[in-house]
């Protein structure tokens, strides 16, 4: 409960001094862009202790299935409240984005407001509402006499693409989307996406393969179904994401060689 108390603190305390920080450093800067900035930083801190976290129980597994570490029960009572809070500062930088665009149903904080950005991100309010009510019990509770530390490590560092997502839309946000970081950035968006988020899941199955001496391609075959499931229901999402963010990089690309002369949005939207 320690862990727990202290992400309660860290992540919101973390968020309100960022923003009193930008409000104070960049004079200019309206609400959209302090809300929506202090937000991404929030993600990319606790995606950069996720991803250490994360390579520190990978690596020091020897046993795939049995193998426990301490820090995995601790970071997830660390990280809880982060994915609860942020729903909240995903919703404000919604509402301030949208707000700062003149549009009348954002005068006011209302029950519209929240549905108007349940709509906008289903994908990720689900995104969050399974990790904190599905991960987190089935990681603390459920795994009685049982490992697997080291798949968990695994999901930890799939955040490792987090904070490379954040500065792109942090530089989109500011207006330099054109500039030489930005395009760098989107390379290595879609380089850690897809190594991170989407060839994770066959490597998990080849090291299980390696320790039970089972080949590749027969590795499911051994696996309960709802194991199988149950990573079919995670990596659907991300390859969502994936053609997302492949799509805009392409938009990207055509506007900046001339063929497209909309500029990029300055939403405020997230793909986690």
């Amino acid at each position: 409960m320690y862990m727990l108390a202290c992400g309660v603190v860290f992540f919101p305390g973390l968020f309100f001094i960022s923003r009193k920080v930008l409000e104070s450093v960049f004079k200019n800067w309206n609400d959209a862009d302090v809300f929506v900035v202090s937000e991404r930083l929030m993600s990319s801190i606790h995606a950069t202790l996720a991803t250490i976290v994360g390579f520190i129980i990978a690596t020091a597994s020897n046993d795939v299935m049995s193998d426990r570490h301490r820090l995995t029960n601790e970071f997830v009572w660390f990280g809880a409240p982060y994915m609860a809070f942020d729903l909240y500062a995903m919703y404000l930088s919604n509402y301030h984005s949208q707000k700062v665009k003149g549009h009348e149903a954002y005068r006011a904080h209302s029950l519209l407001t929240i549905k108007l950005f349940l709509l906008r991100h289903p994908l990720l309010v689900v995104h969050h509402m399974v990790l904190l009510m599905v991960f987190m019990p089935i990681t603390l509770f459920l795994r009685t006499g049982l490992g697997g530390d080291f798949f968990i490590g695994c999901f930890f560092m799939a955040e490792f693409s987090t904070p490379f997502v954040s500065l792109g839309k942090v530089l989109i946000q500011l207006g330099i989307e054109d500039s030489w970081l930005h395009r760098v950035n989107g390379v290595m968006v879609l380089l850690s996406f897809f190594t991170c988020r989407i060839l994770l899941f066959p490597y998990m199955y080849w090291v299980y393969g390696q320790q039970y001496t089972i080949p590749f391609h027969k590795v499911p075959f051994h696996l309960q179904l709802h194991c199988n499931l149950a990573n079919l229901s995670i990596l659907a999402p991300q390859i969502y994401w994936f053609v997302l963010l492949c799509r805009k990089a392409y938009r990207l690309y055509l506007r900046q060689t001339g063929s497209m002369g909309q500029p990029a949005h300055k939403d405020g939207s997230k793909t986690d």
